[in-house]
């Protein structure tokens, strides 16, 4: 997931609790270019965040992607082939999805694997404070060593991809500023961006991430 730093030592499976001999048998599982698993993290308003292992021989990688019923096709948030690229995701992004899974959808809907699932595509400058020991709980809730769980936190987020030049922009959550709309019409196409999504798709999208901010009744 990440790029690190000159010298620094890459992650072994014990930091997350495991062996040499469970990890490259996972490997296997995930690898077999006879199949490609897909893990699927359905959240709000039926948008869903998947994780596909291309198998293709010759061009394998990891896409994430982002789809929706509506949409005319998936959106591609970030991939790995040797190197990450796409936009990829914010912690304040990441965190409400792993918090909001859509429970009627198949899928993974445990929060835990959820978090461990998306970190991958952390592209922030800015972590809040608590963000270390968000992902430590979460490492040790799947079995990293309780003495070892913060130092494998702090490495991986330290060692994230940068954002980039995108914000988080309210209208547009992945392109790292607004799209812009030439109409009323929520269903006219957005100004090209990121994704190819009509206004309100792309903000429903927004809603979904937790990046637009709620507008508050006041009673009274």
């Amino acid at each position: 997931m990440c790029r690190f730093a000159p010298g620094e030592d890459r992650p072994a499976p014990e930091w997350f609790g495991d062996d040499g001999a469970d990890t490259d048998a996972l490997s296997e599982v995930l690898l077999d270019d006879r199949s490609w698993p897909v893990f699927r993290v359905p959240f709000q308003g039926g948008h869903s965040a998947v994780v596909v292992y291309r198998n293709l021989a010759g061009d394998c990688g990891i896409d994430y992607l982002l789809t929706h019923p509506d949409w005319h096709r998936a959106a591609d948030l970030s991939g790995y082939e040797g190197d990450w690229y796409g936009p990829g995701l914010s912690w304040r992004e990441i965190v409400h999805i792993a918090d909001t899974p859509d429970l009627v959808a198949p899928g993974v809907h445990d929060t835990v694997a959820r978090l461990l699932l998306l970190v991958p595509l952390l592209a922030d400058d800015d972590l809040p404070p608590e963000a270390p020991a968000r992902l430590s709980a979460a490492l040790t809730a799947i079995g990293a060593p309780d003495d070892s769980a913060r130092d494998t936190a702090d490495h991986l987020l330290r060692n994230r991809r940068p954002a980039a030049g995108r914000h988080g922009g309210a209208d547009s959550p992945l392109s790292g500023g607004s799209q812009r709309h030439t109409g009323s019409d929520p269903d006219e196409p957005a100004v090209p961006g990121a994704l190819d999504l009509t206004r309100a798709q792309n903000d429903a999208l927004a809603d979904a991430l937790g990046s637009r901010p709620r507008r508050l009744s006041l009673a009274g």
